[in-house]
């Protein structure tokens, strides 16, 4: 490996398939960007499993280095936010979609896209968080500033619970004392989700079942939808008057055949 080689796994498009290597890219090919950073450790997410494969073609432009967050120690800067030897995380910006990601040793980053890690969470710690765990954060927050509180009485549905997102908000949702219920097509990671703090459990199918008419009963006091689909547009039909749902993923599909009628 040359002086400036970094590892990388590399993304390169062969006769309409995606072909994956790991290889090395020289410090030159990496995108612009003011801050240039070490990268310690990232994870795999539902995005990546669709740029690994080359589903939804969310990637354009090859070679690409996927891998959506990345925690790590800043190596260069020219930002005056950041210098040498910051710890910093990255979620989001759609780095890994359509710009170099963190399925490397080595990136440079627009300063705006980073954040400094706090001294009580590790590099490793930030990316076991991760982008699951920060996406179920943003989707508890955006529930509580629409009214959502740990002391109502009702229930919290959490649909994909057994996921990355779905388990991390169950565990959060639970910890704040809220009475969660999980959603989940997997009987298998039931003692899972009860041991994370669900108080019940709902199968998957159960919330597939044809609703009669535009409104079923009113049951959800927030809901947090990883699935997309048919349940999506279920359970906004039995959520309480004025209550939110934070739909925050697609695992079954991006249709939502529904109504106005629920958000009247």
């Amino acid at each position: 490996m040359p002086e400036d080689g970094i590892r990388a796994l590399l993304l390169e498009e062969e006769e309409g398939k995606i072909v994956a290597n790991l290889t090395q890219v020289s410090e030159v090919d990496l995108p612009d960007g003011d801050v240039t950073v070490k990268i310690d450790y990232s994870t795999l997410n539902y995005k990546d499993g669709m740029i690994l494969t080359g589903k939804g073609r969310l990637v354009r432009n090859y070679p690409h280095i996927p891998g959506v967050d990345f925690s790590g120690v800043v190596e260069t800067s020219n930002s005056e936010y950041f210098k040498p030897g910051d710890r910093v995380v990255l979620n989001g910006w759609r780095v890994g979609e359509n710009r170099w990601g963190g399925y490397t040793t080595k990136t440079r980053i627009k300063s705006d896209y980073l954040v400094h890690l706090p001294e009580n969470i590790s590099n490793k710690q930030a990316m076991g968080i991760g982008t699951a765990g920060y996406t179920a954060m943003l989707a508890i927050i955006a529930l509580e500033e629409h009214g959502l509180m740990s002391g109502d009485e009702g229930e919290i549905l959490v649909t994909g619970a057994g996921g990355g997102v779905g388990s991390v908000a169950v565990s959060i949702l639970a910890n704040l004392g809220y009475n969660v219920t999980a959603s989940t097509g997997r009987e298998e990671v039931h003692t899972f989700l009860r041991n994370l703090g669900a108080t019940s459990i709902i199968m998957r199918s159960e919330l597939e079942e044809p609703i009669k008419g535009p409104l079923g009963s009113e049951r959800w006091l927030g809901a947090i939808d990883n699935v997309g689909g048919i349940i999506l547009s279920n359970l906004l039909t039995s959520m309480k008057y004025d209550a939110s749902c934070a739909a925050v993923g697609l695992a079954a599909s991006p249709k939502l055949d529904t109504t106005v009628v629920p958000f009247l």
